[in-house]
């Protein structure tokens, strides 16, 4: 192989490399954006010997939604559920 070959490959991967780190970066920070906004959030409630769902809650950010979820869903009995943060819905 040619130096020239050697160094436009090295140089390709340098670009696909920078463009990847971008780009989960950017993901990242709208998953944070969304995780401290208010609104409806979605959940994957899992259920220790139990069937788990999926199910919407309102709130202040994720964390308020969240603890609203698990306390309705405590209320109606299913004591061994835990509602897992799933993303931000939009309206």
């Amino acid at each position: 192989m040619t130096m020239k070959r050697v160094m436009g490959a090295a140089a390709g991967g340098v670009v696909l490399a920078v463009a990847g780190v971008a780009l989960a970066a950017n993901f990242t920070s709208s998953k944070q954006a969304d995780f401290f906004s208010s609104g409806r959030h979605q959940f994957y409630v899992w259920c220790a010997g139990g069937s788990d769902f999926m199910a919407l809650s309102q709130g202040a950010n994720a964390e308020d939604a969240q603890m609203k979820l698990y306390n309705n869903e405590k209320r109606a009995g299913k004591i061994n559920c835990w509602p897992v943060w799933q993303g931000r819905v939009s309206s």
